[in-house]
């Protein structure tokens, strides 16, 4: 499954110590460091910081949008959280404080709740809290602990971990958004419903994939529209659409909320970057020391990645530019390809222009006059996120940890270093 999207190589060499996370909800908690919108009495819109559990983001706005009797439009959010998890996340609401306090939803849990006038965006938030449990180890506690220390070792040395997209960014169960992706960014918009909802996955609900494979077969939307289950609202949406304009397929997507179709384009992007990113890896070039022809991104005030200010690395500014690098300051990038992509130079360029041809690319690709909401001028990624401080507790077959990332990072990544198996599966 990480081949699939891109993810070929381990950047440590060390022994990792094997398991699995998620087995259940609890065992995988993260909470929102969010930049929290001031409280305003009297303010148009309610925050809420709400607790959930076993929830993937979008379909509990789906919820909270039929409990609430409002237009999911007016429902935001700071970012998106994958399903089988314990999860604290801020929401805003475009409605009256009191309909949002009584809201009850099963395995959903209001902490706190307020007005205020300033409207939440996407990527509101400074990072994620994480607390797991690492299961499923057939090790000591004592074996476990020295595996850890050399992999932490070995990471440090390389400047920190390598900033993959995980899974979970293309579906845990169903990594197909940058399937989904390609078809849109190609123009292939039957081919992209058709990728979302047939497209059978082994391993998924037994029902979903029997259904799936059925419309596969027949390609008949209206008799998928009676066989699909109510819990697949959002394939049930498209199809209700197919089934009253069956060569709409443009307008069949768009019934998915709009931060779930460009999560399509984003995602194949992501795609492109981790094949970028498992190259240089594989030609042992660093993540965290830039070369010549390399792109570098500065540390803004905040301390987190700066993707307006990039600046190229020549012979004649890289040793001033490793100093950067190296205190922190600025970090090494690999391409998010897009209609106004530079890519790097040397042999840096090299790798990203082999990846972007490989997939037929070129920049107007992400130009969609046909969908021109999802166009994407693309921009830059860090290779490579600094080694967190990581509170780790082995016990004979299981590990405990804490730490934090900042927004856009990966836990799973972070822990598939140490643990050398897909983190989802073991």
């Amino acid at each position: 499954m990480e081949r699939d999207v891109g993810i070929e190589v381990y950047l440590t060499t060390t022994r990792g110590f094997g398991g699995r996370i998620k087995v259940n909800p609890e065992d995988f908690v993260v909470s929102e460091i969010p930049i929290l919108p001031p409280r305003e009495e009297g303010g148009r819109y309610t925050a809420a910081w709400i607790r959930t559990r076993n929830w993937e983001t979008n379909r509990l706005v789906r919820m909270m949008s039929r409990e609430l009797r409002i237009s999911r439009k007016r429902i935001s959010f700071a970012g998106t959280k994958d399903k089988r998890a314990l999860t604290s996340q801020l929401f805003q609401f475009d409605a009256p404080i009191e309909l949002v306090g009584g809201l009850r939803i099963k395995d959903v849990e209001l902490l706190d709740f307020y007005q205020t006038s300033k409207k939440v965006e996407i990527g509101d938030l400074r990072g994620n809290r994480f607390d797991i449990i690492i299961r499923d180890i057939r090790l000591s506690g004592e074996e476990t602990a020295k595996l850890a220390t050399a992999t932490a070792a070995e990471l440090a040395a390389a400047g920190g971990f390598p900033n993959f997209f995980g899974v979970q960014r293309f579906g845990s169960i169903r990594p197909i958004t940058h399937i989904v992706g390609r078809h849109i960014v190609r123009g292939g918009f039957k081919a992209a419903v058709d990728a979302y909802v047939a497209n059978p996955i082994e391993g998924e609900d037994e029902q979903a994939f029997e259904v799936r494979t059925a419309l596969e077969q027949s390609g008949d939307y209206g008799e998928a529209l009676k066989t699909y289950p109510d819990v697949m609202s959002f394939e049930k949406a498209i199809l209700n659409h197919l089934v009253k304009h069956p060569d709409d397929h443009i307008g069949a997507l768009e019934q998915l909320p709009f931060n779930l179709l460009m999560m399509f384009v984003h995602g194949y992007q992501s795609y492109l970057f981790n094949r970028i990113l498992s190259e240089r890896i594989k030609r042992r070039m660093p993540l965290s020391m830039p070369t010549v022809g390399d792109v570098v991104m500065a540390v803004g005030k905040d301390g987190l990645p700066d993707d307006r200010h990039f600046v190229p690395v020549t012979g004649d500014n890289i040793e001033k530019v490793g100093r950067q690098t190296s205190g922190g300051k600025a970090f090494v990038t690999g391409v998010l390809f897009g209609s106004e992509s530079t890519l790097a130079a040397g042999e840096m360029g090299e790798i990203e222009k082999g990846v972007v041809e490989s997939d037929g690319l070129r920049p107007h690709d992400f130009t969609l006059p046909a969908m021109p909401r999802l166009s994407s001028k693309g921009t830059r990624r860090p290779l490579a996120m600094p080694l967190p401080r990581m509170d780790v507790k082995p016990s004979d077959g299981s590990v405990e940890t804490k730490f934090e990332l900042s927004k856009g990072c990966y836990a799973t990544i972070l822990l598939r270093e140490f643990m050398k198996v897909d983190p989802l599966k073991g």
